[in-house]
């Protein structure tokens, strides 16, 4: 019963602080050098990893394919495969845990420990709402960085995918055959639907984070506490989210 409740809670007070910072979003204009640095602090500590890991699992995953279906003589379907998996659920799936461990962990702890040293507090006295501040550009940021880190993740596969057909021998696909089934089965409102569910995955992340971060109560050693709580809260959010987007995309 604890646990349901303590769940309940942090349920009840993330929707507050978002209708809270909602309430602030016709100061945003006045606040866009903290937006500007916002998106590239989230850009740049996402890029590279969301790239590799992508390029990785889409290799990965062509090669597995392809030990798969050359039995069965059809390995251009490798090109189908990666194309819809990636664009449809493992690039906006990879990238918004990617987001969960770069973007995620380092809100919570920086406003766990504005909490802790009652820097947030010193705000609300000098009557600056922490929402405001602290919280609408990272929220705004992860709405305009994430589309591009999804993309970014669904060509990147993409990419690992055909390097694998045209190097590896044995699959007997080159990249003309890999990208001509891709661009067959692949539609636009599949990439669509794919940084839809990104944009909803970081958005709710950096949420989860900041609401994590701004209950933080106790000392310092609780900043670690905390951030390990975002962290599970949200994987455990994208993994459950995640079925219920789709089944709302398809």
């Amino acid at each position: 019963m604890n646990s349901i409740k303590s769940s309940l809670e942090a349920v009840g007070h993330a929707l507050i602080l978002l209708a809270r910072t909602v309430r602030h979003v016709p100061s945003l204009p006045r606040g866009w050098r903290r937006l500007v640095e916002m998106c590239l602090v989230m850009g740049n500590s996402t890029v590279g990893i969301v790239a590799l890991l992508s390029f990785s699992i889409g290799a990965v995953l062509a090669l597995q394919m392809g030990y798969s279906l050359r039995e069965f003589g059809v390995q251009s379907y490798i090109g189908t495969i990666n194309g819809l998996a990636l664009a449809r659920e493992l690039g906006p799936v990879m990238t918004a845990i990617m987001v969960v461990g770069r973007i995620g962990s380092a809100t919570t702890a920086e406003l766990a420990s504005m909490k802790i040293y009652k820097e947030v507090d010193a705000l609300t006295t000098m009557n600056i709402p922490p929402e405001r501040l602290l919280v609408l550009p990272r929220l705004t940021a992860i709405l305009l960085v994430m589309p591009l880190l999804g993309m970014l993740s669904i060509l990147a596969g993409w990419a690992g995918g055909a390097v694998v057909v045209e190097s590896v021998g044995w699959i007997d696909l080159d990249y003309r055959g890999y990208y001509s089934a891709l661009t067959d089965a692949v539609r636009p409102g599949d990439i669509t639907d794919g940084l839809i569910k990104a944009e909803i995955f970081g958005f709710c992340v950096v949420l989860i984070c900041c609401s994590v971060g701004l209950r933080t109560t106790g000392g310092p050693r609780e900043i670690g506490n905390s951030v390990t709580r975002a962290v599970v809260a949200s994987i455990i959010f994208i993994l459950i989210a995640d079925y219920f987007i789709t089944d709302a995309l398809l």
